[in-house]
């Protein structure tokens, strides 16, 4: 019975079943939101369960061998249909089903008053289609077709509740602002099978080995187009701007958006391709400033700008959903940071570990707005400690892990970073111990204001706790939240990623104080960060009725706030450029097409007509006249 089965037919079922869950919905019982739910939560916990069992199958495996489809052939280019099955797939498939089931179940309880639930069920199920498509792609171009389909699904979350202004422009600031990002990547696409003459990630890696010095010539360049794709998914500087205004669709969308999919997607696409990276930089005559430079050192500065001020503009903010996001941009940037200097590893970890706590905390902060009657701004909040026992319990440790404190998972995992940074950019090292503190600051502002204190509006009095289908998942996500530090994630990846570096297995307490042994500057250094970003938050915001800092910092406090101004910059360099090309483009057509053009040959033309028109009169003796005086021209113009 089992002699034929094949590793690729169970990953084509998990990558199909949101997809059939999510035609099911639009089809059939978009009008049921409740039945709807049920095929959707169904969909995505099979295909948890599924990929758990091929995970603990083919963990140990560095490629798992599968039959692509053969779909395109167009001269040299050859694109298949196929599913890449490896370690990073692997461990990403656990994580984005693992997560995305525990967001699916939370909003059957944070949707069910929703009228259009049917239809957030459809387009979350399509979503988890195109995440999970992105994870198994073998070849560059299947992976930006479910790349460009985890934008549509993304833009349907987002803008869910269209009649609201604010979301329906979210969601095409989203969108358009990774059109920007993707139309580098496409180009990068085309660069790489330009050169290398295939798409598919084995054929490249066999490619480059054979002969790398056909890469080298090209390899910045391509390397860094197909990084604008990342900069747009996962929301790197300059393309950072619609991430927080992601907020506007419903908290479970922000969590599924912000933990382990959508803007993780760009981390992992890096990792994925990191092979593309290695050869020697030549960077083209027009580019020669950058000598000096690789592709991967502007990767990582990127990276490390982006967290440093994503987490300043997170100190300034006073809704709950949006301290979030700028922590996952911050986080994002230790990512990226991490791929630039030392590869996947190191990443793959934190991005691993985030998914779990970034996912418990914005689910608590959708607990914290539920039960406060939608309120957000944490400075209507207050004294929730009590009321949502709960909630507050479980936001407390994903803020703890968040901040890096041991032995939380994300204290690992940070520490990872840190060490990776303090062994190859003194400067580097600086920003991550910076952001770390900065993390913590805000962290703690966020804790201490919402959930300690007095109550500051009647939500907050009447404030209770959220029913167990909303509960369950905070408490699920709690274990890995507590506990990934000590499961192997990082021995895992290290055996896979990077098996030069010998993986030693310890016993609980050596895993525990592991991070003192092999990077102990880079452990005391997160570790005093974490302690006195707690301290300065606590001496400010203990017993706080309103934000000091904007009397304090005054124009920093409101550059923070407002985000340093990049959506005033951008809208004024869009107003000299693009809206004056469109301005001088109206004139144009309005006055010199339409105007000159199209009125003016039919006015020219009309003019004649009405003028051919006197002569008609109906007279013999005139048409007699006129054939006379014609007559009487051609002879003359003859006669010369």
């Amino acid at each position: 019975m089992f002699d034929d089965f094949k590793p690729e037919d169970v990953a084509w079922i998990i990558l199909f079943l949101p997809l059939l869950a999510a035609a099911g919905i639009a089809l059939f019982t978009k009008r049921d939101g409740k039945f709807s739910a049920q095929i959707s939560i169904t969909a995505v916990a099979l295909t948890f369960l599924v990929s758990c069992g091929l995970f603990l199958m083919f963990k140990d495996a560095k490629l798992v061998p599968t039959t692509p489809l053969n779909w395109l052939n167009i001269g040299d280019l050859k694109v298949e249909i196929g599913l890449r099955l490896d370690p990073l797939s692997l461990l990403m498939l656990l994580v984005v089903t693992g997560v995305g089931t525990m967001i699916h179940i939370y909003s059957f309880g944070y949707m069910k008053e929703d009228r259009c639930m049917g239809r957030y069920f459809g387009s979350l199920s399509l979503f988890m289609f195109s995440m999970l498509g992105i994870v198994l792609s073998n070849n560059l171009v299947m992976t930006f077709i479910f790349w460009e389909l985890v934008g549509v699904s993304s833009y349907l979350l987002i803008g869910f509740w269209y009649e609201k202004p604010s979301a329906a422009d979210a969601c095409k600031k989203a969108f358009i602002t990774n059109r920007l990002g993707d139309f580098g990547f496409i180009l990068g696409i085309i660069l790489v099978w330009a050169t290398l003459g295939s798409v598919s990630f084995d054929e490249l890696q066999q490619r480059l080995l054979k002969a790398p010095e056909a890469w080298s010539g090209v390899a910045a360049i391509a390397g860094l187009l197909i990084f604008c794709g990342a900069m747009g998914k996962s929301a790197m500087f300059p393309l950072h701007v619609w991430l927080p205004d992601a907020m506007e669709g419903p908290t479970p969308v922000s969590a599924l958006i912000h933990a382990a999919t959508m803007v993780a997607a760009g981390v992992y696409m890096l990792c994925r391709v990191f092979f593309l990276f290695g050869a020697h930089t030549v960077w083209p005559e027009f580019l020669s400033f950058l000598n000096g430079w690789s592709a991967l050192d502007i990767i990582s500065w990127i990276g490390g700008f982006t967290a440093l001020i994503a987490a300043l503009m997170a100190v300034q903010q006073n809704d709950i959903k949006r301290i979030l996001a700028y922590s996952t941009l911050s986080q994002l940037g230790y990512m990226v940071m991490a791929v630039g200097l030392t590869g996947p590893t190191a990443a793959m970890y934190h991005l691993t570990t985030h998914a779990f706590f970034k996912a418990l905390l914005f689910l608590g902060a959708g607990s914290v707005i539920y039960a406060c009657h939608h309120e957000q701004d944490i400075w209507h909040m207050g004294g929730l400690k009590k009321k949502m026992p709960v909630t507050f319990w479980t936001f407390l440790l994903g803020t703890l892990a968040l901040c890096g404190v041991p032995p939380l998972s994300g204290f690992y995992s940070k520490d990872a970073v840190l060490a990776t940074a303090s062994e190859h950019s003194v400067f580097l090292f600086i920003i991550a111990a910076l952001v770390a503190l900065l993390t913590t600051f805000y962290m703690s502002r966020l804790v201490l204001v919402t959930f300690f204190g007095a109550n500051r509006s009647d939500h907050a009095d009447h404030a209770h706790e959220s029913p167990k289908v909303m509960a369950w998942p905070l408490v699920i996500l709690t274990v890995p939240t507590v506990l990934a530090g000590f499961w192997g994630i990082d021995l895992f990846l290290g055996r896979q990623l990077a098996p030069e570096a010998v993986a030693h297995h310890g016993n609980f307490l050596e895993t525990m104080f592991a991070p003192f042994g092999h990077a102990p500057l880079a452990a005391l250094v997160g570790l005093g960060a974490t302690i006195f970003g707690f301290s300065l938050a606590y001496g400010i915001y203990a017993n706080a009725e309103k934000d000091p800092l904007p009397e304090k910092l005054g124009f920093l406090s409101r550059a923070m706030r407002d985000r340093f101004y990049f959506d005033e910059i951008y809208s004024g360099l869009i107003a000299i450029t693009h809206e004056a090309v469109s301005r001088l483009a109206n004139w144009f057509d309005r006055w010199i097409i339409a105007g000159l053009g199209v009125r003016g040959l039919h006015g020219s033309t009309e003019i004649v007509g009405r003028a051919l028109r006197l002569v008609q009169t109906g007279n013999l003796q005139t048409y007699a006249f006129l054939f006379v005086a014609g007559l009487v021209l051609v002879l003359l113009f003859a006669l010369k």
